[in-house]
């Protein structure tokens, strides 16, 4: 028998902490706890688990700044965020800082048991799938270091360079290595993600993802050049050429 997957719980609120743990414990999953923010973050640094399942809202330290410590540490620790806050806003924030996924209050069970299952599974087959030192060349201003998870743009007035999670990340170099055809955002979500394409699923993560792109790559992400739509199909990566450096 295989070891049990281990699953960190940070949240305050008795009830739902008491709930998630008889859950996880019930599915095969060994899990620890934590009561509030500062307790949480030291067993995040200090432990070894397989995925943190994080609330936003906690005592004397929230789940943003939480992440961002951990982040810090580990750029490959899997994070969900749990949030009582379900605007566009605070999700970006809590996927800016590094989550890998965000489950909003109230929540369903078994939605939360599903993004597990798909951030365990895709944390376990994590491979390299493009050549070290890939740059892609979306134009004459504006170039992706896939590597160093960043896009440097030079607009005449000095070169500027933004940071990308990493997830960010892997959804441009999906795209890239599919770029003669639309990717849906079900195969983002079963690629990218790790979902289950059998399983319904309900998340805006792709779609927050794929603003949160085009807000760092595009001259104007309300008119995308570079990661379109193209209509009833998907999306899809522009880009002029490829370059490697040593």
């Amino acid at each position: 028998m295989g070891q049990k997957q281990s699953i960190l719980v940070v949240e305050d609120e008795l009830a739902i902490r008491t709930g998630l743990i008889d859950v996880l414990v019930y599915h095969g999953y060994q899990v620890d706890f934590a009561e509030d923010g500062k307790q949480g973050l030291d067993k995040a640094l200090n432990g070894q688990f397989d995925l943190i399942i994080l609330d936003v809202m906690l005592p004397s330290m929230n789940g943003y700044d939480i992440c961002r410590e951990i982040r810090q540490h580990n750029k490959a620790q899997p994070i969900i965020m749990l949030t009582a806050k379900s605007s566009d806003e605070d999700i970006i924030l809590g996927l800016t800082l590094g989550a890998d996924d965000y489950v909003a209050k109230p929540f369903s069970i078994t939605q939360l048991l599903l993004r597990i299952e798909a951030v365990l599974r895709r944390s376990g087959k994590v491979k390299q799938i493009t050549p070290a030192g890939l740059v892609i060349q979306l134009d004459s201003q504006r170039h992706l270091d896939l590597q160093n998870l960043s896009v440097e743009i030079n607009n005449g007035s000095g070169a500027q360079t933004v940071s990308f999670t990493k997830r960010e990340m892997q959804v441009i170099e999906y795209l890239y290595h599919n770029a003669t055809r639309p990717v849906s955002r079900e195969e983002l979500l079963e690629q990218v993600w790790g979902y289950d394409p059998q399983l319904a699923i309900e998340t805006r993560t792709v779609d927050i993802h794929i603003a949160k792109i085009r807000r760092k790559i595009e001259p104007d992400s309300k008119t995308p050049q570079f990661l379109i739509t193209v209509r009833g199909a998907g999306y899809k990566l522009i880009f002029q050429s490829v370059n490697s450096v040593a």
